[in-house]
């Protein structure tokens, strides 16, 4: 008669595929997909859509403004946006407007906000390599801009922003014109992020799930040093520990997976923001 350890074993066996020969791996593997231009096209519409999605769960929209943009793949100076006037909780692939270089709109009905024009097309045009960027008035992001301060390199978590991003300190009112579009843009220089001060935050990655996963967490590393701020007198991480840190953990790949595995969520809990 077997034993009971005979018995798990055998239990183990059918319900495990038990690995030839055990290995590591630390990292994902799989290689980048090859797209066509319509696939590409469509691909990065539905991660923008999936990201107001996103924004919406993690409470990073209020009334009107916040916009994320994602360029066209093949008219580089064209770029997709979310009509002004639809929260970010419903929008959807079909809501999606295809916006060119003059702010007129080429594929889908607006209105279009100005704001979010006069930004991401200075933007877009200034760096070639940002595929796209995300700004939105969220709560922790608005309260961090009104101490006119960079971040400091409080945690890990805090790391991947370290002297990755950038201060725009000329805050004059709601952005109507490209021309202060520019100067952010300048500030923004090749950094990740910018805090526009009395205004809030804004990320820029070479693609919308670095662009958007790292807007989620710099709001997050806003909210944890206002909270230590608040608590006593935070301690940071040494330069040289912390600039080793952002090596490590600063790049596009981590955002690209943990926005991945977040997008899933949403797909599977709303699949008509694919429509």
């Amino acid at each position: 008669m077997p034993t009971a350890i005979a018995l798990s074993e055998q239990v183990l066996s059918h319900r495990l595929e038990i690995n030839a020969r055990p290995r590591r791996q630390d990292w994902f593997e799989e290689p980048a997909p090859q797209r066509s231009i319509l696939q590409e096209r469509q691909y990065r519409r539905e991660q923008l859509a999936i990201a107001f999605r996103l924004f919406a769960r993690h409470g990073l929209h209020i009334g009107l403004a916040g916009h994320i943009t994602a360029r066209d793949p093949e008219w580089s100076d064209h770029f997709w946006v979310n009509p002004l006037g639809i929260n970010f909780s419903q929008i959807r692939v079909s809501d999606l407007l295809l916006v060119n270089s003059a702010g007129e709109i080429v594929v889908g009905k607006g209105p279009l906000n100005r704001a979010a024009f006069a930004i991401h097309a200075a933007l877009h045009e200034a760096r070639p390599n940002i595929v796209a960027a995300a700004h939105t008035h969220s709560t922790y992001g608005k309260a961090w801009s009104t101490l006119g301060r960079l971040l400091d390199p409080l945690t890990q978590d805090s790391c991947a922003f370290y002297q990755d991003h950038a201060l725009f300190d000329d805050y004059s009112g709601v952005v109507l014109e490209t021309d202060e579009g520019e100067r952010i843009a300048k500030v923004l220089g090749e950094r990740k992020a910018v805090i526009l001060k009395n205004h809030g935050i804004l990320t820029a990655g070479p693609s919308i799930e670095a662009a958007a996963w790292w807007y989620i967490a710099l709001e997050n590393v806003c909210h944890t040093q206002l909270l230590a701020e608040a608590a006593g007198t935070p301690q940071p991480i040494p330069h040289e520990i912390a600039a080793l840190t952002h090596s490590q953990i600063g790049g596009p790949g981590g955002a690209h997976h943990t926005f991945r595995d977040l997008a899933a969520v949403i797909v599977r809990e709303q699949p008509e923001v694919l429509q």
